[in-house]
């Protein structure tokens, strides 16, 4: 009887190990189509709900929230341990779809419009509700042509390039804008507008987001932020303090960052544009005062 070869148990052992790794990312990815899922179940049960509806439209922000980790982390780790692959990349933007397009506009649109009250002027509510509708549908279109575009992009630059040496998205990402959604809730603990006059900043809000996603300018992107290195004890022990006090106070802290990030882009888009303005002014000067061209410069005559 002859023994099994130990080096072909060998490879057979490394190749299941390597078919274990593949499936890591991957459960990180389910996680946030677990979490979109759960988000929309909650929204729904927000419009059954008689008097707490509050609690699930924070529960549905919440999982939104908790999703964000989730989504870097599947990438991450993908990278971390050479498990990429298409499949991967596939059913990361069809999660991302879910978790951070459907729900964030479903609830978006029933946390601003649905609970507005019977006194409101019954031509002015039903404009509104209209109007959130499909405002939150041009969110939901917004944030599924971002994801297009960055599955078919290979080394896209913004509109504003930035410093040649940090990486930065093209267009606000969409974790960040349904991160901008679900943080605004969360930091009502998930109370429905209603004022009237609110429901139409919600409306300019939720618009901004969406035009974000689908524009040229630059976010930072985070990606030169290294766990890999050999001893990473201070930065890990920065993020622990940031994490113990993003989970104390989420509302608050989750919220400010969220408005901080969403605005990055804008002043650095408004700031690229004023610098741009302002190298093109002496140039302007500099061709006022020069001679059309095919103009002669008249020569001083010679009195001898």
């Amino acid at each position: 009887m002859t023994g099994v070869n130990p080096a072909l148990a060998r490879a057979r052992a490394q190749a299941r190990l390597r078919r274990g790794m593949f499936l890591l990312p991957s459960l990180f990815t389910a996680g946030n189509i677990a979490a979109g899922y759960f988000s929309i179940t909650e929204t729904i049960k927000a419009l059954g709900s008689a008097g707490n509806g509050a609690f699930h439209l924070d529960l549905a922000a919440i999982a939104i929230l908790i999703a964000i980790p989730l989504d870097s982390l599947d990438g991450r780790i993908a990278r971390m341990t050479n498990t990429t692959s298409e499949f991967g990349k596939e059913l990361d933007s069809l999660a991302d779809a879910i978790t951070f397009g459907m729900a964030p506009s479903l609830l978006a649109l029933i946390w601003g419009f649905h609970f507005l009250p019977d006194s409101v002027n019954p031509r002015l509510l039903m404009h509104l509700r209209q109007a959130g509708a499909f405002i939150c549908f041009l969110f939901l279109i917004g944030g599924v042509s971002r994801l297009a575009r960055f599955n078919i992009s290979h080394d896209a630059q913004p509109r504003n390039p930035g410093r040649p040496n940090r990486k930065y998205f093209v267009g606000m990402p969409i974790p960040a804008a349904a991160g901008m959604l679900a943080a605004t809730v969360h930091f009502f603990n998930g109370i429905p507008v209603q004022a009237w006059w609110v429901s139409l900043i919600w409306l300019g809000v939720v618009g901004l987001c969406g035009f974000l996603m689908v524009s040229t300018w630059r976010f930072w992107s985070g990606k030169e932020i290294n766990l890999s290195r050999a001893h990473p004890f201070q930065l890990l022990f920065l993020l622990a303090v940031v994490a113990y006090v993003i989970l104390r106070f989420s509302d608050v802290m989750l919220f400010g960052m969220a408005l901080v990030y969403m605005f990055s882009g804008i002043w650095a888009r408004a700031a690229y544009s004023w610098s741009r303005r302002r190298r093109r002014r002496p140039l302007a000067e500099l061709a006022a005062t020069d001679p059309p061209a095919g103009t002669n410069t008249p020569q001083p005559t010679s009195l001898n």
